[in-house]
């Protein structure tokens, strides 16, 4: 029964994948190869229109219902036929063609093999399909993967077992160096400070020449006067500023003024859109457009648009980001995005760094060219999660002087050791290792356990802020605000999460 019960659980994984918009499946025949047993397991769907009709009709199928008691049925009643969200129909009609796409497309290209059809990675044969099984009332995937053209598909189980391995592997060199590393004190200075209501804030609109529309900004500010230093807080892809409202008030609470952009082609409200069909994903000129948003409002602010009253120092500024948005922070540090390694290693799907932002990064390639949009008054930044493996070419980006500034700027580095998404070896530990960062003073810090999504803070979260006292020690340094904690003084962790600089370990 272990046998079946894996079967099974393959099924219901390719199922999964299916269900993600992959071209998964073909008419006739779906085969689920798992080379590590030598076993092929062969659903014929051509001859079915209903499950059991399916189950009926293929021997495997057969077999694992009678030895499961008559449990595999309700089983596969279930994958194959609840109804698809329908918010999968907008999805892909909007994202047709479109960069991002494409490149999830490719990389379910590596595991799912569809015979009989030309190769489309465009989205258009996924598309149609999904519409005439809308149309004929299928809206399930057994209805959908009978409206996909072609013979047969097969899932190469062994390979989707090759990229967990791989993200694994990717996480391996973060987990080693925190183990033997070790961790920030804890400052009770800096919690207490949260403990009293000290900041306020409001939603503003911003408009800015390179938008149609005014940009919404939430801003958090001390009640009182505060120490006239600024910092703007970029969201990453999907989310919005509220996500983030948290470490805004640590550092309002310690006397900063926060600005944090609502980016209106990448945030929450654009995702909302883009799966009701309205909008299409994020495009490549996105890349460019989210560090003009960050410009605009240190411009507002220095020609006394926004927050005139607080006489706010706009020549040296931090800037602080999360996943797409920490990407956006070295951009505007002077990170020169170049197309040398998105041409190398993009169409490379066995390449031992790559992880899921790879999707994300390799759909910029036709805006790179126009992402070179450094701002001279942002004096450091803070990079929480940033995608950056492929963007930045070292002998051209962060290692070479801005001749704009009067020093380079530093930059925190920021990354999870569970982190899935933007895994910490190919995207932070070895950009840092490659370029020897350190000697610079860049820095890197990891975070024990930490995930793409559990280092963010909402609003009222203040206390729980995981890297809410880092970003505070880091930008009060860098800024040489006279003010405790510092990040030489290493007294910037939290009792819930181990933080630990690793970059002396390089």
């Amino acid at each position: 029964m272990s046998r079946i019960r894996s079967i099974i659980a393959a099924a219901a994984a390719s199922a999964a994948v299916l269900l993600t918009g992959s071209p998964a499946a073909a008419l006739e025949r779906l085969v689920l190869r798992l080379p590590v047993l030598d076993v092929d397991f062969t659903i014929n769907l051509g001859e079915g229109r209903s499950v059991a009709e399916v189950i009926q009709s293929s021997p495997d199928l057969a077999d694992l219902e009678s030895a499961s008691d008559g449990r595999l049925l309700a089983l596969l009643q279930k994958i194959f036929l609840t109804p698809l969200p329908i918010e999968l129909r907008g999805l892909l009609e909007g994202s047709t063609g479109q960069p991002l796409l494409e490149q999830a497309l490719k990389a379910a290209a590596y595991i799912v093999n569809l015979e009989g059809v030309p190769s489309d990675t465009s989205g258009s044969m996924l598309t149609k399909a999904l519409i005439r099984a809308y149309d004929n009332g299928q809206d399930n995937l057994l209805g959908f993967l009978h409206q996909l053209p072609g013979e047969e598909a097969s899932i190469d189980l062994s390979k989707l077992g090759e990229a967990v391995n791989r993200l694994m592997a990717n996480q391996k060199d973060g987990l080693e160096l925190v183990k033997v590393g070790s961790a920030a004190q804890v400052s009770s200075e800096v919690f207490e400070s949260l403990r009293v209501e000290t900041t306020s804030r409001e939603i503003i609109r911003v408009s800015v020449q390179h938008r149609e529309e005014p940009l919404g900004v939430l801003v958090v500010k001390p009640q009182g006067a505060g120490n006239q230093r600024l910092v703007v807080i970029s969201h990453g892809l999907w989310d919005d500023p509220e996500s983030f409202e948290g470490w805004a008030e640590v550092l309002a609470a310690n006397g900063y003024v926060v600005l944090l952009p609502d980016h209106p082609g990448s945030n929450f409200n654009q995702q909302r859109a883009m799966l009701a069909g309205d909008q299409p994903p994020p495009g490549p000129e996105e890349l460019r457009l989210r560090p003009l948003d960050v410009s605009a409002l240190l411009t507002a602010v220095e020609k006394g648009r926004v927050l005139a009253d607080r006489d706010l120092n706009t020549k040296e500024v931090a800037v602080v980001g999360h996943s797409w948005g920490g990407t956006t922070t070295l951009q505007l540090a002077g990170g020169s995005p170049t197309d040398q390694k998105l041409k190398a290693r993009c169409s490379d799907l066995k390449n031992p760094e790559r992880n899921i932002s790879w999707v994300l990064q390799c759909s910029w390639l036709s805006g790179i060219n126009k992402a070179g949009v450094a701002d001279a008054r942002v004096k450091t930044v803070v990079a929480v999660s940033p995608p950056l493996r492929l963007l930045f070419d070292p002998d051209k980006s962060l290692d070479r002087a801005d001749p704009t500034r009067s020093s380079r700027p530093k930059i925190l580095l920021i990354s999870g050791t569970r982190d899935w998404i933007v895994p910490s070896g190919p995207e932070a530990v070895f950009p840092m290792r490659d370029t020897q960062a350190a000697r610079l003073g860049h820095r890197l810090v990891l975070v024990d356990s930490g995930t793409h999504f559990n280092l963010r803070s909402f609003r009222g979260q203040a206390l729980q802020a995981v890297i809410g006292p880092l970003l505070l020690a880091w930008i009060n340094q860098q800024l040489q605000v006279t003010s405790s904690p510092t990040f030489e003084e290493g007294r910037w962790g939290h009792p819930d999460r181990r933080l630990v600089d690793v970059s002396g370990q390089f």
